[in-house]
């Protein structure tokens, strides 16, 4: 069975490699309960985009910790070779010490919970999945192995996930965090679209 959007995520407990650099024999994804979590899946340690969207994704934990979200990062690599690359400097390939705790999921159990193994290559695809506070995922993106993430996306997602939480509106296309919501009914479609609809 495959994660969809509006269905409770998955959990799973493997072994991780923790953001100081210690291994986590029994992580799981039930830790985070009650807060935001982005987990995100990565084909496999030491290649080619993987690393550019780790350190994206790293530069931006601040960011996303200042919304209260968690990062997670997932390959079907051991917690031997995440913390291997973790202590491989970037200019020489590796990723460094990030900030957020490497999965192993070495038994795939992981990946095909959430619907993200490549067919023929049976690694992860680029797998990103937002879980809300209540563990019910509310977003999800899936690239294919050459195409690689925008994590600012992410944390757009995040800011209108809290903005339709917080005001019961609903974020039209292009919204950004400090824009105008729209109320979800059709006097508010109207009255949105008399004011925005040259803008989008």
């Amino acid at each position: 069975m495959s994660a969809f959007v509006c269905q409770k995520a998955p959990n799973f407990t493997a072994s991780a490699v923790m953001p100081d650099g210690s291994i986590k024999d029994n992580f799981s994804l039930s830790d985070y309960a009650g807060q935001y979590v982005v987990l995100f899946f990565y084909p496999l340690d030491f290649t080619f985009v993987c690393p550019s969207e780790i350190l994206a994704h790293n530069s931006r934990v601040g960011a996303l910790k200042a919304l209260g979200t968690q990062v997670i990062g997932v390959s079907i690599d051991s917690q031997f070779s995440h913390a291997a690359w973790r202590n491989t400097a970037v200019n020489n390939g590796g990723i460094g010490p990030v900030a957020f705790p490497l999965v192993a999921d070495i038994k795939h159990e992981i990946v095909k919970a959430y619907g993200v193994e490549h067919p023929q290559a049976g690694v992860a695809l680029r797998g990103s999945f937002l879980i809300d506070k209540s563990g019910v995922i509310q977003h999800m993106v899936i690239n294919n192995l050459p195409l690689g993430r925008n994590i600012d996306e992410m944390i757009r997602m995040v800011e209108a996930l809290q903005f339709t939480e917080e005001h019961g509106e609903v974020c039209p296309a292009g919204w950004h965090k400090g824009d105008e919501g729209m109320k979800p009914s059709a006097a508010g479609v109207a009255d949105y679209l008399s004011k925005h609809s040259k803008d989008l």
